[in-house]
């Protein structure tokens, strides 16, 4: 029986181990879903006014409804989606009757249509804040001369517009604009690996479980 000790051991450790992070990983699955299905349940609420001074913390995606003019400079973000394919996000700034301004994220429009004027005008819009983080070591760095911008930083935006650093998102617009698709915020960014993960450890699991099965056959086949 001393042969069978050292590996049946080995086995059963490493087996423990991976099974422990595979689910670990279902717990943290668990979070993550809680989580995003409370940031949902917040996109989605009923909307009210901008806060005087929203709080990137506090008021990350709140529901809004503000009314004002769009500026006359645009600022093009290039952006990727499913349906519309390659575009560019529109934001600008908003001046709303109250006086303030904000940035807002108008939507999308098609690459063919970059050129295009667009005139100011007066806008009804329910939409969420938003402060992205999107820029990483791989995002390009912007290029303002030819309008050609990779990451939506509220700050920098908010310096280049002269508005409050307040981005709202638009998910309806009134009047709408056909040539503008909104895009609103929602959670399909938000990675949620975690389910992948586990499959990943509880994989490895049976994989070592196996090979330790495998090694106490061999070891029984072995002369004694």
């Amino acid at each position: 029986m001393k042969r069978y000790f050292a590996p049946l051991l080995i086995g059963l450790i490493g087996g423990a181990i991976l099974i422990s992070l595979g689910v670990w990983q279902v717990q943290r699955l668990a979070w993550k879903e809680a989580i995003l299905a409370t940031i949902d349940s917040r996109i989605l609420a009923a909307p009210v006014p901008v806060p005087p001074a929203p709080d990137p913390a506090e008021d990350q995606y709140l529901p809004v409804h503000v009314s004002g003019q769009t500026g006359a400079r645009e600022l093009h973000f290039l952006v990727s989606t499913r349906k519309l394919g390659p575009g560019f996000r529109i934001i600008t700034a908003l001046e709303t009757r109250t006086g303030r301004r904000l940035l807002l994220d108008h939507g999308v429009i098609s690459t063919d249509a970059k050129p295009a004027p667009r005139p100011p005008q007066s806008l009804d819009i329910i939409g969420n804040l938003h402060w992205p983080e999107e820029r990483d070591r791989f995002t390009p760095e912007n290029d303002p001369e030819k309008n050609y911008w990779y990451a939506r930083e509220v700050p920098l935006l908010a310096a280049e517009l002269n508005t409050e650093p307040v981005l709202v998102i638009a998910r309806e617009t009134t009047p709408a604009d056909p040539s503008i698709t909104p895009l609103p915020v929602d959670t399909t960014g938000i990675p949620n690996d975690h389910l992948g993960y586990a499959v990943t450890w509880f994989g490895l699991a049976a994989c070592w479980l196996g090979m330790t099965a495998l090694q106490l056959w061999r070891i029984s086949r072995r002369n004694p």
